[in-house]
């Protein structure tokens, strides 16, 4: 009957081994979760939601790089240093930055004389550089205003235009 027992037991301990040793081993070699990946791709990337790279905020831009390939270095904001860590986490060949980077010797400015507080610039910049309450002026925050001029189009009364930051 202990001899049974015994038996028993080595099996399961044995069968218990090799199911955790070919688990920690699928572990390694299969893909990562894609939901995983997902956040870690979105972790490199700025959090600007600029929508330079083509899609509409830093999340989506991390769903397509995982799920269909999308290229790597359409974040101007990231600049080559993201594209070099995205590459480094998916295995992939670092690519040179393909769109623009952000003109940081220009930034935007309004004339506040021409401003109607409409909010349009304010919910369009993606870095909250713009301060100002509906149906008042608004204003940039130099220091915080990278020179995306995604502020530009949606001004309705074209109050605001890019100069030198220096």
């Amino acid at each position: 009957m202990l001899t049974a027992v015994l038996t028993a037991t080595a099996t399961i301990t044995a069968i218990a081994i090799v199911a955790g040793l070919l688990l920690a081993y699928a572990n390694r070699r299969l893909p990562a979760d894609a939901d995983k990946l997902v956040e870690q791709v979105n972790e490199l990337l700025p959090q600007t939601q600029c929508a330079q790279c083509g899609f509409p905020g830093c999340r989506p831009y991390a769903e397509a790089i995982v799920s269909s390939g999308a290229k790597i270095n359409l974040c101007p904001p990231g600049g080559q240093d993201t594209v070099q860590r995205l590459a480094d986490l998916l295995g992939r060949e670092p690519l040179e930055l393909a769109a623009a980077v952000p003109d940081k010797s220009m930034i935007a400015l309004i004339d506040e004389a021409l401003c109607i507080g409409c909010m349009h610039c304010r919910t369009a910049c993606p870095v909250d550089a713009i301060v100002g309450a509906h149906q008042y002026m608004h204003t940039i925050l130099a220091a915080e205003c990278t020179g995306c001029g995604l502020c530009l189009p949606p001004c309705p009364v074209d109050c605001i235009s890019m100069v030198s930051a220096r």
